[in-house]
């Protein structure tokens, strides 16, 4: 029997729900994710007549009519997000196999359980040469508030528990695109960087943005008042800028998969696609900027 994953799929699906209303006030990630999943659709010039949008809650739909080129290439678009009320689970996608020319994915999949089990079911769904670009969030994401509340536990309490959820590297999802059999599988990375006047606005974006943990084995102690204001205190002094502002780091990891189709060209040796995609990306520390009203 396969082991439970990390994320407990009720407190999931909650977080979403509850978060739901007030999600696109909160959605920035999400807008910046979906204009780089079509920029990446820009560059491949063929038509991709029935889409799959898991995630993004419309977003993706929205960037894509407002590009008319683009939006001529594609054609019907499913949106699957709880935000939408059209609610589908990675793990077992309701379409037939090979019945789906493109899938992607804008921040949704990081929160799946079997992650490998749903890369299977994206590959199976897609017809052969189908693409599927997924941004999931990776390991330093949070890297901030993460050590901040390690830290005041157990300085408090003499132990700690887990308060923010496990995402997955990058060397990670390369390895789960081969697994999963997909063709000319790469994947890259993002570091965003957002600023906040006080670390509690952070947290508000987390659950306007229903990224708040959802962990299966959570920390047997409430995180008291107590130790979110120490864990406050350290992560002013440890991360904040000269004008006092303080940092969140998100990354963001972008997989890219073709179903396997005759006529694509073989893959190259393993590793030498990555290394030629980081080179030909030169991806660098990006900055997204001052938070409004933060």
């Amino acid at each position: 029997m396969t082991a439970p994953g990390p994320f407990e799929p009720r407190l999931v699906r909650q977080r979403k729900r509850r978060a739901a209303k007030g999600f696109r006030e909160a959605a920035f990630l999400h807008r910046r994710v979906v204009a780089d999943l079509a920029d990446r659709l820009e560059a491949i010039p063929r038509p991709f007549p029935r889409a799959l949008a898991l995630g993004g809650a419309g977003l993706f739909t929205e960037e894509v009519r407002g590009r008319p080129e683009l939006s001529a290439r594609i054609g019907e678009i499913v949106e699957a997000d709880i935000a939408n009320g059209l609610e589908i689970d990675p793990e077992h996608l309701p379409f037939d196999e090979q019945s789906l020319d493109l899938i992607v994915s804008p921040l949704a999949l990081h929160t799946v359980n079997d992650l490998p089990g749903a890369l299977i079911q994206i590959r199976r769904a897609l017809k052969p040469d189908g693409l599927m670009l997924a941004a999931l969030f990776g390991g330093e994401t949070l890297n901030e508030l993460r050590l901040s509340l390690i830290e005041a536990e157990s300085e408090l309490t003499g132990g700690a528990g887990p308060r923010i959820a496990p995402f997955a590297d990058l060397q990670d999802i390369a390895g789960l695109l081969q697994r999963a059999g997909f063709a000319l599988p790469a994947a890259d990375r993002d570091v965003v960087i957002v600023r906040y006047s006080e670390p509690m606005r952070l947290l508000a974006d987390l659950r306007a943005m229903g990224e708040t943990a959802a962990l299966r084995e959570r920390s047997p102690r409430a995180l008291s008042r107590r130790i979110l204001a120490r864990a406050f205190e350290i992560y002013r002094e440890r991360f904040s800028d000269p004008d006092r502002r303080v940092r969140a780091t998100f990354e963001v990891l972008t997989a890219t998969g073709w179903a396997p189709h005759e006529s694509q060209q073989r893959p190259l040796k393993p590793g030498s696609a990555m290394a030629r995609l980081a080179d030909a990306l030169k991806t660098e520390e990006k900055n997204a900027g001052e938070k409004a009203g933060r």
